[in-house]
């Protein structure tokens, strides 16, 4: 894990995204190569046939993309590009975008995502899959 970069300054950092505030996501996990984005499925969140709108799938899983190459990267990075590809459609009341690292030099991470749809049960569907590439910035 990046130095100084836990999961206190993940959510701080979440936190800091007027757009992640309006969606109301939330960080749950973050750390050695691995970050866990979740959100409530709200009725505005969902398209006309009431499942949860694929925009909002990709939001999960850019962030989640991201986070988990800043937990071995640092801070300062932004998705280079990614890739999303939509299973079946997301319903229940929760969202989970669980990324990971699957390769990372000093510059730039590849990672996957399995985002899942989680009932009031706790039981999970998978709904979607991405892989992205994440890069740093320079200050």
């Amino acid at each position: 894990m990046a130095p100084g970069f836990g999961l206190t300054q993940a959510q701080e950092t979440l936190a800091a995204q007027p757009f992640s505030v309006l969606l109301g996501a939330r960080i749950v996990a973050f750390g050695d190569g691995e970050a866990v984005v979740e959100l409530d499925a709200r009725d505005e969140l969902r398209q006309q046939n009431g499942f949860l709108h694929g925009g909002v799938l990709a939001y999960a899983a850019d962030n989640a993309l991201t986070f988990a190459a800043g937990s071995v990267l640092g801070p300062a990075v932004l998705t280079g590009g990614f890739s999303l590809q939509y299973l079946r459609p997301a319903t229940g009341p929760t969202l989970s975008a669980r990324a990971s690292v699957l390769h990372s030099g000093r510059r730039q991470a590849a990672c996957r995502c399995e985002l899942y749809a989680v009932d009031g049960a706790g039981a999970e569907r998978l709904c979607a899959v991405a892989q992205g590439t994440v890069l740093t910035v320079q200050p």
